[in-house]
């Protein structure tokens, strides 16, 4: 997993019909740097989103992590805005007993709260290198709750759909991907316990994208449900990192 700085553009894909919305555009700026005992991850996002009355809504995220390479901990912050006004504050950390064992979440914001995390769960860090190591040995399906610090209801169960492994391409557009291997997944997102049950077939959130082997994304479309955006890599840089 390269250390980099990824900056995509955000543009409209498509838009539930009969919904509100009928525009939506941003950027967004993504950070990976291996910190030794773990990964440290920041995402910035900004969208301004137009609906059929005519208003445009500006909202913004925030997000950090650091998680232990070994998939046990995560730490998160979680700082979400709407026309410049703070909407939401998620942050605490995770503990898991080990791989496939059970954990729990303390939270310290929106207020102080402990979570229990079911066996099996994993944090984002450890889903990403696991869904490549599937990828690369021809799987095609990881089912797994997945807690990334986003919800203050716990972990969500995901479900991720996996493509056959992609051989690099010598004529890669950024350097960091040459060479690199890849395969494309699509991930859905689900309350707990509502991917099983009747009627419930609709996911929370859906996001579609390709991972390069040592853990870049491009080729990106997330799906909020009333509309769907494409994130298009505009810059790729290395960053320092490791030990």
């Amino acid at each position: 997993m390269v250390s980099h700085r990824a900056a995509y553009k955000l543009n409209l894909d498509r838009v539930r019909q009969g919904g509100e919305v009928i525009g939506a555009e941003g950027a967004m700026l993504f950070e990976v740097l291996d910190a030794c005992d773990g990964w440290t991850t920041r995402q910035r996002l900004q969208l301004t989103v137009a609906d059929r009355a005519g208003s445009l809504v500006e909202t913004a995220s925030d997000y950090s992590t650091w998680e232990s390479k070994d998939g046990k901990r995560l730490r998160f912050t979680l700082t979400q805005t709407a026309q410049g006004a703070v909407t939401q504050r998620i942050s605490g950390e995770a503990e898991l007993k080990g791989e496939g064992q059970d954990g729990v979440v303390r939270y310290e914001a929106p207020a102080q709260a402990q979570v229990a995390l079911q066996p099996g769960t994993l944090l984002p860090m450890a889903h990403t290198i696991r869904s490549l190591e599937m990828a690369r040995t021809g799987k095609r399906l990881l089912v797994s709750p997945l807690f990334d610090g986003t919800s203050e209801d716990g972990a969500q169960d995901s479900t991720t759909v996996l493509s056959g492994w992609t051989e690099p391409r010598p004529e890669a557009r950024f350097p960091l991907l040459a060479n690199q291997g890849s395969a494309r997944m699509r991930i859905a997102f689900f309350n707990q316990g509502a991917a099983g049950s009747a009627g419930a077939a609709a996911p929370e959130y859906e996001v579609g994208l390709r991972y390069y082997a040592n853990g870049v994304a491009d080729e990106m479309n997330m799906d909020f449900g009333d509309f769907a955006v494409n994130a298009v890599l505009q810059s790729l840089d290395s960053l320092p990192g490791g030990c």
